[in-house]
């Protein structure tokens, strides 16, 4: 996963009119705070969910989307091997079988992984789901018709770099086998361990070949999960789904599937859905939202009152907020000058300019703070919460900057954005004290992309952030510090072009390792390794801060997604 959007981040933060008074919201997720909606009254089937977004559920087809896509309403339609623990917290980051009877069964070195599917496993026509279809669904993935998913399999299944799909080449991927209808074989280039996380992805979901009509399939897709789609409007714009009769609870124990029909509806402002939930008037009583956060100002007047602050779920995504490195670039060749700056950091007036510590919280670690990710508390370059401007002056001496030094930092224009004006000022500040003058360095979001992650444009200094598209260590070190990975000719995620032998090699034996607890406290031990290079400095990972309506029930939040699990929710 890359970059955050500023819709993603900088939700909520006009103030709506509600008639509250402040102080700042601490609480996690729990249910409504009413007596018809409280976490008391137990949650059951019936009703209509709503959902209110800002942003669109685009191209809902299985092999263009990433399983955590869409706030989990594509989990609602599509079922896939492994599935996601839906649970709070942690216990959510686990991953668990969904239509295969176990996470898999991995050869000796991890290289062969074997599935075996359920019994009674229907389509919502009642026609049986089959491995085969499962196969056929991660080959259209590989379309340039139907590109936006997950890249993996490319690289890791045998023989897949230059497939160009099914629609070009019917023979399909001899890299997965389907003995029979229930047997599904992957052939790997090499160990991965964390295929079981992989196989959570949309990709994984069965797509019927009779039924597959290539670039519209999103629009009246098959269903194998508890709803199937009514009507999909303008991409994704508006999206309502109803139960899908065939469907069975007894062969899927993560999903609740409590309302009868769930009502996507997006493109709404962000201030409009805090409004809404807040107010909680007809409709909106029974509504979510999985991408539109509470603001700093927002958050302080919901405190006021406590049924409104009993109605803040607080979520956890694997994501971090950093400044990049390219020591390709003078000064920053020298790590004494890397480590000044990391030293010259103020953590809290950059938390503060992006809305403050309820909204994020500061790093030292480049792995998020989850114990999924292997999260190691280290800070290789300790200055307290604010700096330390006087130790980064001495390692600026000893770099001969005596008198300080002039550096650009290259951020994005756009107001509000992680990468945006406002860290970079904050940044900009703190180094300042420490003798160093920043010059700062704007680009539009596209063009701030393309300078970025391309080797030959890449500035030595500049702002970005990374987010897994599972919660393990590998998705979040692999790229951006696999010496293999170093891209020349396209998008480069390892800014630092670090290709350390020790490093990779490491990567390469936890990878072998399928106890993923494991090979969590190996990933931890490898950012502790890469972060005392000085390679990146950790800013924050952000927090979610999100309003449901006053009839909701059975709130979930895991550190899988951060995001209330609509799959879990029950409506008055």
């Amino acid at each position: 996963m890359r970059h955050l959007s500023v819709t993603s981040r900088q939700v909520g933060v006009i103030a709506v009119g509600l008639a509250l008074a402040g102080g700042a919201v601490a609480c996690g997720p729990k249910s409504g705070g009413d007596a018809k909606g409280g976490a008391d009254a137990a949650p059951h089937k019936g009703g209509t969910l709503y959902v209110l977004n800002n942003q669109p559920q685009e191209d809902f087809d299985p092999a263009r989307l990433y399983t955590s896509g869409g706030g989990n309403v594509p989990s609602l339609v599509y079922r896939t091997l492994t599935t996601r623990t839906r649970a709070n917290g942690a216990a959510g980051a686990k991953v668990a079988p969904d239509l295969a009877t176990d996470t898999g069964e991995p050869s000796q070195n991890a290289t062969v992984w074997t599935y075996h599917l359920k019994d009674g496993l229907k389509y919502q026509d009642g026609t049986p789901i089959t491995t085969a279809d499962i196969k056929y669904d991660i080959e259209r993935s590989f379309a340039p018709e139907l590109s936006g998913g997950a890249p993996y399999l490319r690289d890791w299944l045998v023989g897949a770099a230059g497939y160009q799909g099914p629609y070009k080449d019917p023979k399909g991927l001899s890299a997965i086998e389907v003995p029979d209808a229930k047997t599904i074989v992957f052939h790997l280039n090499k160990p991965e361990g964390e295929f079981p996380l992989l196989a959570t992805q949309t990709s994984f979901a069965p797509v019927p070949k009779a039924k597959d009509t290539g670039t519209k399939y999103a629009e009246h897709p098959v269903s194998s999960g508890p709803y199937e789609v009514v009507s999909n409007e303008n991409n994704g714009e508006h999206i309502v789904l109803k139960r899908n009769p065939n469907w069975s609870a007894a062969s899927d124990s993560q999903r609740k599937a409590y309302p009868d029909t769930i009502d996507v509806q997006s493109g709404i402002d962000q201030a409009v859905i805090n409004q809404r939930l807040s107010a909680g008037v007809g409709k909106d009583a029974d509504a979510v939202t999985t991408d539109t956060n509470l603001g700093p100002a927002e958050l302080a007047k919901i405190s006021g009152d406590k049924n409104l602050a009993s109605r803040v779920g607080t979520g956890h995504f694997g994501y971090t907020d950093y400044i990049a490195f390219n020591p390709k670039v003078k000064p920053f060749d020298d790590i004494k000058v890397r480590e000044a700056i990391a030293y010259a950091v103020n953590r809290t007036t950059v938390v503060n300019a992006q809305g403050g510590s309820s909204l994020n919280d500061q790093a030292t670690t480049f792995l998020p703070a989850q114990p999924s990710f292997g999260y190691t508390p280290y800070d290789p370059f300790p200055a307290g919460r604010t700096g330390a401007p006087d130790k980064a002056k001495e390692l600026l001496k000893q770099a001969g900057y005596p008198n300080g030094l002039t550096v650009t930092l290259t951020h994005e224009t756009t107001k509000g954005d992680e990468q945006g004006p406002e860290v970079a000022t904050a940044v900009q500040e703190a180094l300042k004290l420490a003798g160093i003058n920043v010059k700062l360095d704007g680009e539009e979001h596209n063009a701030y992309g393309d300078k970025i992650h391309n080797v030959s444009t890449e500035p030595g200094f500049f702002l970005t952030g990374w987010g897994a598209d599972w919660p393990s260590g590998g998705p979040f070190l692999g790229p951006i510090f696999d010496g293999r990975q170093i891209v020349k000719d396209g998008d480069n995620y390892n800014n630092a072009q670090l290709n350390d032998p020790s490093v990779n090699n490491e990567i390469d034996a936890i990878n072998k390792i399928t106890d993923l607890k494991a090979a969590a406290a190996r990933w931890g031990a490898l950012d502790k390794k890469i972060g005392g290079q000085a390679l990146t400095v950790p800013l924050y990972h952000p927090v979610y801060k999100r309003l449901f309506g006053k009839d909701i029930k059975n709130v979930v939040i895991s550190d899988w997604t951060g995001v209330l699990d609509i799959s879990q929710v029950a409506v008055a």
